[in-house]
């Protein structure tokens, strides 16, 4: 039983990856045809350096996804704080609302967006695409934050209290170092999720707003190149190397927390 999971595990990891690792090996093809292997080279590398466009749209990914990480990890923390330490009324209700974003498909959510920037006449770029950037990265620092602090309990600063702090002191003494692995995972989830989204970005970014995964879009359209195989695996690099850094932060930060209950 156990070498039938561990196949089908590995199977299922070749699966996902393998078209990956393919694409990176063909970056540093010397050919322009991707079906022929002829040498290896870093001449597509380089030409990215050089080609301004590109670089506009890294600015213009970067700029958004460093914008949306401290305002949505500033937000959804407070937010993931407040249900944690108080009860609203409709509890249930307001916590599905924070959801939402995470379980629509994110064409209803691009389109949505669209709509109402329109209807409020609010002109399509960086704005536009900061405030949906922001609108579903909230949901995924509340999910990750909210799980912290249950798994905190309340007896730490219960026990605070008990001893004089007020809860301004409780907050930054206590329940902010606890959290903060967390809150560092969570910001760097939400940098790479701005960085890599595609679908919602089509649809409110403007003409002066392109961002990377639009860029190689419309890249493609003209067919498959080697800068378009270098270029995203400087993405699906910096996206790996991202999502294991934020998993070992909270990894870490649950190891280093023991109850005392």
């Amino acid at each position: 039983m156990k070498r039938l999971l561990s196949i089908f595990s590995f199977s299922m990891l070749a699966f996902i990856y393998l078209p990956m690792l393919i694409l990176v090996i063909y970056s540093f093809n010397s050919a322009r045809i991707n079906a022929v292997w002829s040498g290896f080279t870093f001449d597509w590398y380089r030409s990215l350096v050089d080609n301004r466009f590109v670089l506009e749209a890294v600015a213009n990914s970067l700029t958004i996804a460093f914008a949306n990480m401290i305002i949505s990890t500033i937000v959804g923390t407070l937010a993931a704080y407040a249900f944690y330490k108080y009860k609203f009324k409709l509890d249930i209700l307001w916590k599905g609302l924070i959801y939402f974003p995470i379980l629509i498909p994110e064409l209803l959510m691009g389109l949505s967006l669209l709509i109402l920037f329109s209807q409020v006449n609010i002109p399509l770029g960086k704005v536009t695409l900061l405030i949906a950037h922001i609108t579903f990265s909230i949901p995924f620092v509340y999910m990750i934050v909210i799980m912290r602090l249950q798994d905190m309990g309340r007896e730490l600063e219960e026990a605070a209290q008990d001893l004089g702090a007020t809860p301004w002191t409780t907050f930054f003494k206590i329940t902010l170092p606890v959290i903060s692995s967390s809150i560092f995972a969570s910001a760097l989830l939400v940098f790479t999720l701005s960085l890599d989204d595609f679908i919602i970005s089509f649809f409110v970014a403007g003409p002066n707003s392109t961002t990377l995964p639009i860029y190689i879009y419309g890249m493609i359209k003209r067919g498959i190149t080697p800068e378009i195989n270098a270029l995203a695996a400087l993405m699906i690099v910096t996206t790996m190397i991202l999502v294991m850094i934020a998993e070992l932060l909270r990894r870490r930060g649950s190891k280093n927390y023991t109850p005392f209950y």
